[in-house]
């Protein structure tokens, strides 16, 4: 679900903040979105409403990047039972005008896939910038 939509307490508002300022740390020419999402049924029917998704744009294309917008998708779990809310893990994916280059999921094994993968150095910051994000939002209740 956006991050615009997900920010509902000051915590969870600050925290989302607190990735932004994360992401544009590592990489300043970033331009952060926290709206990704259309608006529109079909779109709202595919999106996690246990996530809080936000994108960084690029200037342009990067062949550091090799994408030119990024997706992040912090995925949690909420026992309903104990309100307790629970990152799981977090999904990113750099795209082009292609579409979907490479994708990178904490959930899985740490590993870069798809048709290409950012070089090595950018690599490593966007992974720390993941564990970072993952540290932050640990603490998260709802």
């Amino acid at each position: 679900m956006n991050a615009a939509e997900q920010a509902t307490s000051l915590e969870t508002a600050s925290k989302i903040a607190a990735i932004v300022n994360l992401f544009k740390a590592e990489f300043p020419d970033a331009r952060a979105d926290l709206k990704p999402w259309a608006n529109d049924p079909e779109t709202r029917e595919s999106v996690d409403p246990e996530s809080i998704d936000l994108a960084f744009h690029l200037p342009g294309f990067s062949r550091l990047f090799q994408s030119r917008s990024i997706l992040i998708q912090i995925r949690f779990h909420t026992d309903g039972l104990t309100c307790d809310r629970q990152v799981i893990g977090a999904e990113m994916a750099g795209f082009d005008h292609r579409g979907k280059q490479w994708r990178l999921s904490t959930i899985e094994n740490w590993l870069f896939e798809g048709n290409c993968s950012p070089v090595d150095q950018v690599r490593d910051r966007l992974k720390g910038f993941l564990k970072q994000s993952l540290e932050l939002f640990n603490s998260l209740e709802c």
